[in-house]
């Protein structure tokens, strides 16, 4: 009988604690990032946003904060590599420009 009370007021005491919400899964970023910048960083950062609800309600608050860590991480990474790649692509324009400029004289 003692058990049966134990599980059910802990029951009880289970639905009345508060439960904080998740941290913030930054999929918008993530999935911004994916349409503009990089895909391939883009697409882990998606899949890392999409874990972090799912591994919060299942009691993992430290793996699901990392995930949402991960997903931003990547989110930035996609976004600086687009970056990147556009400085990249300006500066081999100018060399190509420069070397044909010194070809013509």
């Amino acid at each position: 009988m003692k058990l049966l009370e134990a599980l059910f007021f802990g029951y009880i005491y289970q639905m009345n604690t508060p439960q904080t919400p998740p941290p913030d899964n930054h999929m918008v970023w993530a999935i911004l990032s994916t349409i503009l910048c990089c895909m391939p960083l883009g697409i882990v950062a998606i899949i890392k946003a999409s874990k972090v609800e799912q591994l919060w309600y299942q009691g993992f608050h430290a793996e699901a904060q990392k995930a949402a860590d991960d997903a931003k991480k990547w989110s930035i990474y996609s976004a600086v590599s687009i970056g990147a790649l556009i400085l990249l692509y300006f500066i081999v324009m100018i060399i190509i420009l420069a070397l044909q400029g010194a070809a013509s004289f």
